[in-house]
């Protein structure tokens, strides 16, 4: 956990294995003395149990691909304003791998850590699928086995460098919240949030002991490009 910054808000992006994810990772989160805060897809908010606890602990809901997307990342702007940081699944749900490697992400981690100048930290986790997981048979059906005990890794890494990409500080410095979101154009966000995937990506390599796929998984085609 060495490269989690000491002061100052940060985005974390996570790998998406298994449902049991937001649970390590907000362990790992709390342990190093943050209260974890997700952005999560706004249809776990009408979750019974689940929507209630979501609500409670502030986390922020997303409603992907439409303009109220951009609205999320208003409420974690002014979340990161605060003093917070925000933890952001880019594959914004369970990866469709068949071998359970990052998919291609969404730019809004990107576009948010930009916005608001701040770092992006990739980590990645490895065992939470051993205990509750999905087959790569085409009904994806899932199994819950907790017995015998599982290990679980978590492999965080330095901040993903957006240099290329990010707007200066200056250029921030001169607009609202929201016009820094819209003024980054979508090829730069598209490009940053490949990047972002390639680090972790990299430390889920580590982890498994394995190469990476030379391509990624396209959730729209169902193959990998």
């Amino acid at each position: 956990m060495e490269h989690l910054p000491r002061s100052g808000p940060f985005v974390l992006t996570p790998n998406h294995t298994s449902e049991l994810d937001p649970m390590t990772v907000a362990m790992a989160v709390v342990d190093y003395g943050l209260n974890p805060t997700f952005l999560a897809k706004d249809s776990l908010f009408s979750v019974p149990v689940l929507g209630t606890i979501l609500r409670r602990t502030a986390q922020v809901p997303v409603k992907r691909g439409t303009a109220d997307s951009v609205k999320s990342l208003s409420a974690a702007q002014k979340h990161i304003a605060a003093g917070g940081s925000v933890i952001i699944y880019p594959e914004g749900t369970l990866t469709h791998d068949p071998e359970l490697w990052p998919m291609h992400g969404f730019p809004g981690a990107a576009r948010l850590a930009m916005s608001m100048d701040v770092p992006v930290i990739p980590v990645a986790h490895w065992g939470d699928e051993q205990i509750l997981g999905r087959g790569p048979d085409p009904q994806r059906k899932r199994h819950f086995r907790p017995f015998p005990r599982k290990t679980v890794r978590v492999k965080f890494g330095p901040p993903v460098d957006l240099s290329t990409w990010a707007p200066s500080t200056a250029e921030l410095a001169a607009l609202s919240p929201d016009e820094r979101l819209r003024m980054i154009p979508h090829g730069k966000t598209v490009a940053a949030a490949r990047a972002i995937t390639d680090d972790i990506t990299a430390l889920l390599a580590d982890l498994r002991g394995e190469q990476p796929p030379a391509k990624r998984w396209d959730r729209r085609r169902g193959e990998r490009r």
